[in-house]
């Protein structure tokens, strides 16, 4: 008898239980759409791709910080250089103003977002994706390096998508 009482309650605890999840779902992906138009996020970066040699996960806190018209970018480089400045340069450490920004949604619901900018060193096109449950792949075409790609989850300022 206590057994049967025991299933009765498990299965009737388990759709609560989905429901929250997908209640949850939902809302991290309003708070995700709501940080993509209002072009306020951070990107943590836990894995890095170079253009060759094998990928690498990440220990250190990198960013990518896109706050209304500028980008800050912290993010390691790993690749081929063509022309840089003695010493090294900032390769993809530095915070610039956005000179071309272009956003588009895809099918699947993902969002597309290209940043064209500059700085003293060179110029840069980021271009990133990030689906609706925050997860973002992150593509930078510099002038005077070989590419790189990495990947990550979105942060906002919202205390909820964590």
């Amino acid at each position: 008898m206590k057994t049967s009482i025991f299933i009765l309650v498990a299965c009737m605890a388990v759709p609560a239980f989905s429901q929250t999840r997908k209640e949850k779902q939902a809302a991290r992906e309003e708070i995700v759409q709501k940080a993509i138009n209002a072009g306020n996020f951070q990107i943590k970066v836990n894995y890095m791709i170079p253009a060759k040699g094998p990928g690498r996960a990440l220990t250190t806190d990198y960013s990518l910080t896109l706050r209304n018209d500028s980008l800050t970018s912290y993010l390691p480089y790993a690749g081929r250089a063509y022309n840089i400045p003695y010493g090294g340069g900032k390769a993809l450490n530095f915070e610039a103003p956005v000179g071309k920004y272009q956003k588009k949604t895809r099918k699947n619901g993902d969002t597309e977002i290209t940043v064209k900018l500059k700085n003293e060193e060179d110029s840069y096109i980021y271009r990133l994706t990030i689906s609706k449950d925050g997860s973002a792949w992150i593509y930078i075409q510099p002038t005077q390096r070989q590419g790189i790609s990495f990947s990550g989850k979105m942060e906002t300022n919202e205390g909820k998508d964590r």
